[in-house]
């Protein structure tokens, strides 16, 4: 899952040793979204993560997570973990698809170009009746 907003407070790094005896280390981070309610959530980077984006107060970034939840002594927590942040440039848009070419206003409406279908002529009504029209719509 992905998303945007604006980091508005860093807390403490947590470290410590498991009952394995391996050390980890856990950087937590308040990010707040810029919707027309903000949302403020807390996110965290887990073990080398924790040092690979340094983020700092102020920084506008797209941070891709995963959510899980795990039971402990009969309640529910959920974590929201990073995996991949990615600092924003207010300003700085993805690039736009190229524009569409204009039409040719010659080109509307026409057959498409190649050699002339053969066979019969299509009949309209006024071919059935012995009329002849003649205009200069080109359908």
């Amino acid at each position: 899952m992905e998303i945007e907003g604006i980091i508005i407070q860093k807390l403490d790094p947590v470290s410590g040793v498991s009952k394995a005896g391996n050390n980890w280390s856990k950087q937590e981070y308040i990010l707040e979204t810029a919707e027309a309610y903000p949302k403020k959530i807390c996110f965290d980077f887990f073990g080398d993560r924790a040092s690979q984006y340094p983020l700092e107060v102020g920084d506008r970034i797209k941070l891709s997570f995963d959510i899980e939840s795990r039971e402990y002594q009969g309640r529910w927590f959920t974590s929201i973990r990073g995996w991949k942040a990615e600092k924003v440039v207010p300003g700085a848009e993805q690039p736009a698809a190229a524009p569409a070419p204009a039409a040719n206003p010659q080109m509307m409406g026409a057959a498409p170009a190649g050699p002339a279908p053969t066979g019969p002529a299509p009949v309209g009504p006024a071919d059935i009746m012995g009329e002849t029209q003649q205009d200069d719509l080109p359908f």
